[in-house]
């Protein structure tokens, strides 16, 4: 019986034993090590609208059609710009061929010395000015026509895909508004939202795993930037500039979420990285680093 006993605290030792390891690993994986299911695929969209209004001729994108940089996306009805640059075209004529009769006009004056009042010379260096002011304003008219006929063709102002192409041919499109949006591969990067308890553990350049939900691939990584501030939800603008601060205060304090940029090494080949995909992000904080802590 006695040895049933010890057998018995023996066994029950063990389990609050095992009990206390597991509890100590699931605190320390959970609350101290660098890993967030709270991560999200990045990308840097550009908006692309016309420098210049005019109706949709054509479209040269379909949505989610990758493209490169300088590709037309689509182009507006040309011929009012044409006839622009047409019009302006033959202002820089006239004022050329205006220019070009007042200066034979006060070579000859110049040339009939004292035949010639000087008021009259005067008045022809005074219209030759003139002329010469009018030209330069009749050449930066063309130059403005010819780059809006230019940019009647918008093209893709980065590597990437384009995304919610819904425009049609005999659509409207106003100046600086955008019409269509293109994702920019290359800017591709993840964030994690690490709780602030656990910020100490990481170091920017610190190497990354990175597991995107539904896949099984690996990718893999480093840290490149940690956000230097997140928005103060417990005050809010005021209009007498003094500070509005929620005077209600939760004694249950949750740690706040900073964003950690994630910068992509390598992405395993049949990986599809769409802005907006879920991914679990693990630090693997260097050896030195351990040290130093």
């Amino acid at each position: 019986m006695r040895g049933l006993a010890v057998l018995r605290v023996a066994i029950t030792l063990m389990i609050a034993v095992i009990a206390a390891a597991v509890v100590g690993w699931l605190w320390k994986h959970y609350q101290v090590e660098p890993w967030t299911r709270d991560g999200r695929v990045r990308a840097d969209v550009v908006e692309v609208g016309p420098d210049v209004g005019g109706l949709v001729a054509e479209v040269d994108v379909r949505d989610n059609q990758p493209v490169h940089r300088g590709q037309p996306l689509f182009v507006l009805d040309r011929p009012r710009f044409q006839l622009a640059l047409a019009e302006a075209e033959a202002a820089v004529l006239t004022q050329r061929s205006a220019l070009d009769q007042a200066r034979r006009e006060d070579r000859r004056n110049r040339t009939l010395g004292e035949l010639v009042s000087t008021e009259t010379t005067e008045e022809g260096a005074a219209k030759i000015t003139q002329l010469i002011a009018a030209l330069a304003q009749a050449l930066a008219n063309r130059d403005t026509a010819r780059l809006n006929l230019k940019r009647t063709i918008v093209r893709a102002p980065v590597d990437g895909v384009a995304d919610n192409v819904v425009l049609q041919p005999g659509d409207y499109a106003s100046p600086g508004r955008a019409v269509l949006g293109v994702i920019a591969t290359a800017t591709l990067h993840v964030d994690g939202y690490f709780e602030e308890t656990k910020l100490d553990q990481i170091q920017i350049g610190d190497p990354v795993e990175v597991r995107l939900m539904g896949d099984r691939f690996v990718l893999t990584g480093h840290v490149e930037s940690i956000s230097p501030g997140i928005e103060d939800r417990e005050r809010v603008p005021s209009e007498s500039l003094i500070p509005n601060v929620n005077p209600t205060f939760s004694w249950v304090r949750l740690a706040q979420r900073i964003p950690v940029r994630i910068a992509l090494d390598h992405v395993p080949e049949g990986t599809r990285l769409i802005a907006g995909r879920t991914a679990t992000v693990t630090v693997r904080p260097r050896a030195a680093d351990r040290k130093a802590s």
